[in-house]
């Protein structure tokens, strides 16, 4: 079960991309338990789909006791992971150098919003504050309207989730080496920065502009972008290279004569006012009939239930259901140690005295 079965890994509860994070190594196998605050009484098992394969306990860590106990399970773990501002594990007694004294071997992974160091270490943000710093939300939207936050997908979860667990990987796989663990400094601004590398190469390159909705992959390409059916729903067009860009012309019944020089920007305008006109004279479906598995890159714009039932998530079982809620499988799929949900949401504080018993051989709730 998963590439990660044996690896015991501890999650400090927070929010988003933390408990994303643990979420993916469950996934790859790993025993994630999540130290909680605070008991749920009634027994709720949120539906959140993040808490899915992890088991829940409740540690006090503002008693010595609690933190006690936390170290205890620490000389058990091969990973620990937190979301905090910088500094609040350190003052509970449970940063780096006391986890490091217990399990010389842990790899410690820390998740902020701007890092552990800088000017704005210590202020609080959110997604979109991040990608605002380093460039990302600046290059997505519209010309002339603002820029457009794009979920909480590229901060939160690309640039910080991703990287956090990649980090976590590289030192688990270090630390199997040298004996030795480390910390993982993931900064959702770091992450993001990176994402934003191919954007960087462009304008080296003379080929991306400041000027948002002015390039080829921001929607400045009539070729590149999302249009609007004759049902009021919507498509999406990628046909960059010039044979897909080609059976564009010949499965849309384009005018060569006005759409032949693909990247003449001079004439994108123009080009994006007829192709749009053209997709409204169909519905999504009968666009779906024309074009879907043909190499013109494109693909109907489906909201979250739609996906669902799109013939090649259902073939490929993208979706699964745990304890009734319908939720993306595992990713990435491996052919030998397959990854899979062990389990649906925990409540909070349901697994500590089995957590507890097993991994101290201690039954009593902290």
């Amino acid at each position: 079960m998963g590439p990660l079965k044996g690896i015991k890994v501890i999650e400090m509860a927070g929010i988003g991309p933390g408990p994303f994070a643990g979420m993916l190594l469950a996934d790859m196998g790993a025993e994630v338990i999540s130290v909680e605050r605070r008991k749920d009484t009634t027994g709720h098992r949120s539906p959140d789909c993040s808490r899915r394969g992890k088991k829940s306990i409740v540690i006090n860590l503002k008693s010595e006791e609690g933190v006690s106990t936390l170290l205890k399970l620490v000389e058990k773990a091969d990973v620990l992971f937190e979301g905090f501002r910088p500094g609040v594990m350190e003052r509970l007694g449970i940063g780096p150098e006391e986890c490091h004294a217990k399990n010389p071997k842990l790899v410690y992974g820390r998740m902020t919003g701007w890092g552990q160091t800088g000017p704005l270490a210590k202020a609080a943000g959110h997604d979109i504050n991040y990608i605002s710093i380093i460039g990302a939300l600046h290059a997505i939207g519209r010309p002339d309207e603002n820029p457009v936050p794009p979920l909480n997908l590229v901060g939160d979860y690309g640039g910080g989730a991703m990287f956090l667990v990649t980090g976590i990987l590289a030192a688990l796989i270090e630390a199997g080496k040298s004996g030795k663990g480390q910390v993982v400094d993931a900064a959702m601004t770091d992450g993001s920065a990176v994402l934003m590398a191919m954007f960087n190469s462009l304008h080296a390159m003379g080929m991306w502009s400041m000027k948002r909705g002015a390039n080829l992959l921001d929607s400045g390409a009539h070729f590149y972008d999302t249009y609007k059916t004759k049902d009021d729903k919507f498509i999406s067009i990628g046909s960059i290279e010039p044979q897909f860009y080609a059976l564009l012309i010949e499965k849309a019944e384009l005018d060569s004569s006005t759409f032949g020089n693909q990247f003449d920007q001079s004439n994108w305008p123009n080009m994006k006012n007829k192709i749009t006109a053209v997709f409204l004279t169909k519905t999504r479906d009968e666009w779906c009939e024309i074009m879907e598995g043909t190499d013109i890159c494109f693909a109907p714009v489906l909201d979250l239930l739609e996906a669902q039932e799109h013939h090649h998530n259902v073939a490929r079982q993208t979706y699964i259901n745990v304890d009734g809620m319908i939720q993306p499988a595992p990713a990435p799929r491996f052919d030998r140690t397959d990854s899979e949900v062990q389990f649906g949401s925990r409540a909070a504080g349901e697994d500590t005295e089995e957590v507890l018993r097993n991994w101290l051989g201690n039954s009593e709730s902290i």
